[in-house]
């Protein structure tokens, strides 16, 4: 069972990362938007809080080594993904998606944690999994709730760009 533990944290500590560039490049090209780039810069902070709470624990575990390859895979993974965004119109929107998607992966990951560090009686882990989701769990809830917001503010926006040009 630490095997898997190991393995899934090394998994976790690598999506926070890809995380931290997704957030990093969308916070970079969304000015038009105030709240959105005020959340996700809120979550970005977090964010690398999590990374370190993963490298601790990843530091306190000698099966968990982290995968440099992996880790460097996921940021330029993420990396690509952000500058793909640049490149279509309604950035904004699919970027609001493509985050609220990613948030619930986190949260699965981090509730597969949970369990298998209860399972493992390793109550110190536990504990970090359960403030990681929980701020997990405040982002996608702050994404769902603002989401027809972001695109209703979009379409208006390309509207305007729309008769402007006509």
């Amino acid at each position: 069972m630490m095997d898997h533990l190991a393995a899934w944290l090394r998994d976790a500590h690598a999506m926070e990362e890809q995380a931290l560039a997704m957030l990093t490049a969308q916070a970079k090209r969304i000015q038009s938007y105030p709240d959105l780039k005020a959340r996700i810069e809120q979550h970005i902070v977090e964010t690398k809080g999590h990374v370190r709470l993963l490298q601790d624990l990843l530091d306190a575990t000698p099966a968990a080594k982290v995968s440099r390859l992996k880790g460097f895979t996921g940021r330029l993974a993420a990396t690509a993904q952000g500058f793909g965004g640049a490149l279509t119109s309604d950035e904004v929107v699919k970027g609001a998606m493509a985050a609220y998607s990613f948030e619930h992966i986190e949260i699965a990951a981090y509730r597969v944690l949970i369990a298998t560090a209860d399972e493992l009686g390793e109550a110190g882990a536990k504990s970090v999994f359960e403030q990681i989701l929980q701020e997990e769990i405040a982002m996608a809830d702050w994404l769902a709730d603002n989401l027809g917001e972001t695109t209703r503010l979009y379409l208006l926006r390309d509207e305007r760009e729309l008769q402007a040009k006509r």
